[in-house]
C-alpha cells in the first residue's frame, strides 16, 4: 500500500507545566519552524493538540516532544493523509484542557476511571447492568456513536456534570463506561464520576480513534463516523459492518455531511446534503435564511430578488 505524504497527530498529556504562558509562545514558534499546521491547547495541567504535517515534519515533532521529560510517555495517534488537515497553526493558552469549569477541579493524575483497552471496552459494553455514556457534544454524537450509548441532553461538555446529577438514578449501582474522541475529556469526566460516588467507572483508553484502529475489535459496535476537529470533519471507525446514523437536518434522510449555518451569528453545525444546502440557503431556520449577513447569499452573489424567490418556494 502506498504511503501517504502527510500525517495527522492527535495527542494529549496531563502533566504540570510550570510556565504555561512562556511555553505556549515557545511551542508556537517551534511548530511554525517545522511547518506544521494545527490546533494545540496548553494549560498549567498539560497539553492537548492535533497537528498535521509531512512524515518528516511529524517525526521531528514527536522526537522533540519525547525528548522533553514532561512528555516522554505521551501517546500519539497517527493518521496518514494526502494533505494538511488544518489551514493555520494555532497554539493557545487555556485555563484548563477541557472546559468543565468545576468549582473543585479534577486532577486526572490523582483520580480517574479505570482504563479499558478496546477489547475490554468491547466486551464490557455487552455485559448486563452496564451503561455507556457519550462524553462529547450533541453534534458529535449525531454523526456517530457506540451502539446503545446514552446521549446526554446537553450542548457542551461543561453541562455534563449537572445533567448526570439530574439523572443520577439511571446510573446508580451500574457499571459506567464512558468515551470521547481521543480520551482527554474522559480523563476528567470519569474522575468526576468517581468523586460523585459512582464506584464502577471505566473509560475507553485512547478514545474512539484508538478503538477504530485496533486490529482485534476493528471498530465493531460503533455506528456512523467519528467527528474530528479539523478540515476532515469525520473519520471512519467501524471496519466490520459500518452503518450511517446521521440524518439530514431537513429531510431526515441518511447523511454524514456537516455544514455550518450561513448566519454568522448562529453558525450551528447541521447535517445536510448538498442539494438541501442550496435549497435552504445553508441556513437552519427561516430567521437565519433571511439574515442580512447570510454567508451563502454572499458567496453565491444572490440578489435580493433571487433570495425572495427562493424563500417564496420554501414558504
Amino acid at each position: 500500500m502506498e504511503t501517504k505524504e502527510y500525517r495527522v497527530l492527535l495527542y494529549y498529556h496531563y502533566v504540570t507545566i510550570e510556565n504555561p504562558e512562556e511555553y505556549t509562545q515557545q511551542h508556537l514558534e517551534f511548530c511554525k519552524s517545522l511547518g506544521l499546521k494545527g490546533r494545540v491547547l496548553i494549560a498549567h495541567e498539560g497539553i492537548n493538540g492535533t497537528v498535521s504535517g509531512t512524515v518528516e515534519q511529524t517525526e521531528k515533532y514527536m522526537a522533540h516532544m519525547k525528548a522533553d521529560p514532561r512528555f516522554k510517555d505521551m501517546v500519539f495517534k497517527i493518521d496518514e493523509e494526502e494533505d494538511h488537515a488544518f489551514k493555520k497553526m494555532h497554539v493557545r493558552l487555556r485555563p484548563e484542557l477541557v472546559t468543565l469549569r468545576l468549582e473543585d477541579d479534577i486532577n486526572p493524575l490523582e483520580v480517574t476511571g479505570k482504563y479499558y483497552s478496546p477489547k475490554e471496552f468491547y466486551e464490557a459494553m455487552q455485559e448486563e447492568n452496564t451503561v455507556v455514556i457519550d462524553a462529547r457534544n450533541d453534534y458529535e454524537y449525531e454523526l456517530g456513536h457506540f451502539k446503545n450509548a446514552i446521549k446526554p441532553d446537553i450542548k457542551t461538555f461543561k453541562e455534563l456534570p449537572e445533567w448526570i446529577r439530574e439523572n443520577k438514578e439511571q446510573f446508580e449501582g451500574k457499571k459506567i463506561l464512558t468515551y470521547c474522541t481521543g480520551g482527554v475529556r474522559c480523563e476528567k469526566f470519569s474522575g468526576w464520576l468517581k468523586r460523585e460516588g459512582f464506584e464502577d467507572v471505566a473509560q475507553l483508553h485512547g478514545g474512539i480513534v484508538t478503538y477504530g484502529k485496533d486490529p482485534e475489535v476493528k471498530g465493531e459496535l460503533w455506528n456512523g463516523q467519528c467527528y474530528v476537529f479539523d478540515e476532515r470533519i469525520k473519520v471512519p471507525v467501524n471496519r466490520v459492518n459500518p452503518v450511517v446514523v446521521g440524518k439530514d437536518y431537513f429531510s431526515g434522510e441518511p447523511c454524514e455531511r456537516y455544514v455550518n449555518c450561513a448566519n454568522p451569528e448562529c453558525n450551528k453545525q447541521i447535517l445536510c446534503s448538498e442539494e438541501n444546502e442550496h435549497k435552504y440557503l445553508r441556513a437552519c431556520s427561516d430567521e437565519c435564511r433571511e439574515h442580512p449577513r447570510n454567508r451563502y447569499v454572499a458567496e453565491h452573489g444572490l440578489t435580493e430578488e433571487q433570495v425572495k424567490e427562493r424563500l417564496a418556494v420554501l414558504a
